[in-house]
């Protein structure tokens, strides 16, 4: 990275830290990181060193720093990337439409990723990236995890309450 760019989060940022936080620390590569999560290798690389730089890495870039995260979750992600329900599209249901807060959150309104094979109509929610939508198919914990975040992104303080604990007892 050029020394005067600050090197600023992006949200596949998370997408990767999520992935390690699933991974046996030091059980990954950045090839494999890339293939699971259907992120080019060289993006892959610039997010470690953008996670690095803002240390929520530790062991030497192999570990995710869990409490720093936690709080970049809570009190980072509503505000750095937010996101607002838009129109009703068929899709992969996510937030409080998806496990594990469907059973927990009674709700009529449904929220999706936009996703033209996707089982559930509700309104449309972005991704953090687009080609989560892969990666979910791959790793249902991971698809719980971003799911989570969507609730932290979108939802109002009884779901973001909510998803806040469940990440905790996950993280931790």
């Amino acid at each position: 990275m050029n020394n005067k760019a600050i090197p600023t989060l992006r949200p596949q940022d998370l997408v990767v830290l999520l992935k390690l936080l699933l991974e046996k620390e030091g059980a990954w590569n950045q090839i494999s990181l890339a293939k699971s999560l259907s992120i080019s290798q060289s993006e892959i690389s610039a997010s470690l060193k953008r996670s690095a730089y803002a240390r929520l890495l530790q062991n030497k870039g192999k570990a995710v720093a869990r409490q720093p995260f936690l709080d970049l979750l809570q009190y980072g992600v509503p505000f750095m990337f937010p996101q607002q329900p838009g129109a009703v599209v068929r899709g992969i249901p996510t937030a409080h439409s998806a496990e594990p807060l469907v059973h927990l959150i009674s709700s009529s309104e449904n929220f999706v990723w936009p996703y033209a094979k996707g089982h559930m109509r509700g309104h449309s929610i972005l991704p953090l990236y687009p080609s989560v939508i892969q990666a979910v198919d791959l790793d249902p914990q991971l698809y719980e995890y971003l799911a989570l975040i969507d609730a932290i992104r979108v939802g109002r303080a009884r779901e973001k309450n909510l998803a806040l604990e469940l990440l905790r007892t996950k993280i931790c």
